[in-house]
């Protein structure tokens, strides 16, 4: 059952301090959300609020340094959402004594992927193969000299799909063992696209940013995440000259850094973990997950009108994923590993130019 009870308001930096963990990472964290949020030169300070996990303890510490009530707390609605989350957002407003804005997507996911395509393992593997599926391509193999005379506007994602990239890029098919021959096999039926974050997710904030002249935004994003957007970032702030200023306090937290904050201050999460057992929260059944299938159980048990809507959304991808990992095992078990394999394929090539 969720604490009714409302959040401490602090009026010093020091009483802060004193009641955090003894941890170097969360005092140092403390010290410079303080002097960012309460500096002369943020009139306008904007917060994302998701709902999930880092979201919450991003928010306590917010509402602890915030002397002025300068922050505005902004929850992106994708139309996808977990009802534990609405819930959630509702306790956090009663807690902290607080209003967060629901800022709803104009074009909400349903729609999106409808559009444009449904999302596939990855962003940016979904953003290759939409680019080749603009260009009709048939996902056959060849070099790169071949298909570019074939498709000559569509550059980037062939040296994607050629593995042209270098031989360690990440921004090669390789990077995804056997993807390149499960395609060449099972060439996509449906319109793959990972749309739906930009226009559900990352447009909606820039413009919420933007027609409010906020002058510093607040985000979640942790190092210790990982993702593309977690390496996007050298440090837990941007400063900008012409824009809004970026900053994201628990960047430097690790998982043992969360644990003890949460412990410390009593920070309760949404149902999504207490009882659900999902280990990220975000758009409802995405099938970026890495634990999608574990996610659409505890979806299926406690939230079975989701189950549905997202089944009818992701349902071409959820059953090309489920191939694509049987197909990996198949060709683990018949060539030993996909290592194995591509040194046996830079031989044959080898021999071939011999």
């Amino acid at each position: 059952m969720e604490d009714t009870s409302r959040e401490t308001q602090f009026s010093n930096l020091d009483d802060i301090i004193q009641s955090c963990p003894k941890n170097t990472v969360i005092v140092n964290n403390i010290i410079k959300a303080y002097h960012k949020i309460n500096s002369d030169i943020y009139k306008k300070i904007a917060c994302a609020i998701s709902g999930g996990a880092d979201s919450d303890i991003m928010l306590d510490i917010c509402h602890k340094c915030d002397d002025n009530n300068k922050i505005n707390y902004v929850w992106c609605d994708t139309g996808l959402e977990y009802q534990a989350t609405k819930d959630h957002l509702k306790y956090l407003e009663k807690k902290y004594d607080i209003e967060i804005k629901v800022n709803k997507a104009p074009k909400p996911i349903p729609i999106i992927c409808h559009k444009y395509g449904q999302p596939f393992l990855s962003k940016a593997v979904s953003e290759y193969i939409l680019r080749l599926q603009k260009h009709n391509f048939d996902f056959k193999d060849g070099t790169f000299d071949e298909l570019i005379t074939k498709y000559p506007n569509c550059k980037i994602a062939l040296q994607w799909w050629c593995n042209e990239a270098g031989e360690s890029s990440r921004f090669n098919i390789r990077q995804n063992k056997w993807l390149k021959e499960f395609m060449i096999a099972n060439p996509p039926a449906f319109k793959i696209s990972n749309k739906c974050c930009t226009y559900a997710k990352k447009d909606i904030m820039k413009k919420y940013l933007e027609e409010n002249n906020i002058d510093l935004n607040i985000t979640g994003i942790r190092k210790a995440e990982g993702g593309a957007r977690a390496v996007a970032y050298k440090s837990c702030f941007d400063d900008n000259v012409d824009k809004y200023d970026n900053y994201r306090p628990l960047f430097w937290y690790k998982d043992s850094d969360k644990s003890e904050y949460e412990e410390k201050h009593g920070i309760i999460h949404s149902k999504c973990y207490s009882e659900y057992g999902l280990k990220r929260t975000g758009c409802a059944g995405c099938p970026f997950g890495r634990d999608f299938e574990q996610e659409l159980e505890a979806i299926k048990k406690f939230e079975p009108k989701l189950f549905k809507a997202v089944n009818n959304i992701f349902g071409d991808s959820y059953e090309y994923t489920r191939e694509y990992k049987k197909f990996c095992k198949e060709m683990d078990k018949k060539y030993g590993s996909y290592t194995a394999y591509l040194g046996g394929m830079t031989k044959i090539n080898k021999e071939e130019d011999e």
